[in-house]
């Protein structure tokens, strides 16, 4: 079962940038910025009460973050949900018979296990599903 909304994504072009304004705006500074080799991604989270919100750049030209940003420009990426049991919820999800980008979860940022639902079967929306590493 999905608990909440972990965070939303948002693509950015510049961290520095992006970071200053997202900072103004929500009046906190970003409790963490973090790499993920993997995805060729910076990410930098804000959070305010409840709430956090994942900044996304792209560290090489080939990522996912890359692509999103020369297709769709700069804004929202992806929805993240909380859950308690990754594997549990992708039996779930393909018995329901959903399309997952990724079915072997994989570290994510902020301490995660994460998979990815493909947007055709979300009404174009990316969700991500986020379990924390104990």
């Amino acid at each position: 079962m999905v608990n909440k909304i972990e965070h939303i994504g948002i693509a950015v072009k510049n961290m520095d940038d992006a970071n200053v304004l997202f900072e103004k705006m929500l009046g906190v500074p970003s409790y963490k910025m973090e790499s993920v080799e993997s995805e060729g991604v910076l990410t930098s989270f804000f959070q305010t009460g409840n709430n956090k919100i994942e900044l996304l750049m792209a560290t090489n030209p080939e990522s996912p973050i890359a692509k999103f940003l020369e297709k769709k420009g700069e804004g929202i990426h992806h929805i993240a949900f909380d859950v308690d049991d990754i594997k549990a919820e992708i039996s779930r999800l393909k018995n329901e018979g959903f399309v997952l980008i990724n079915e072997v979860p994989k570290k994510g940022a902020d301490n995660k296990l994460v998979v990815f639902l493909h947007p055709k079967n979300t009404n174009g929306v990316l969700v991500e599903l986020c379990q924390e590493i104990k």
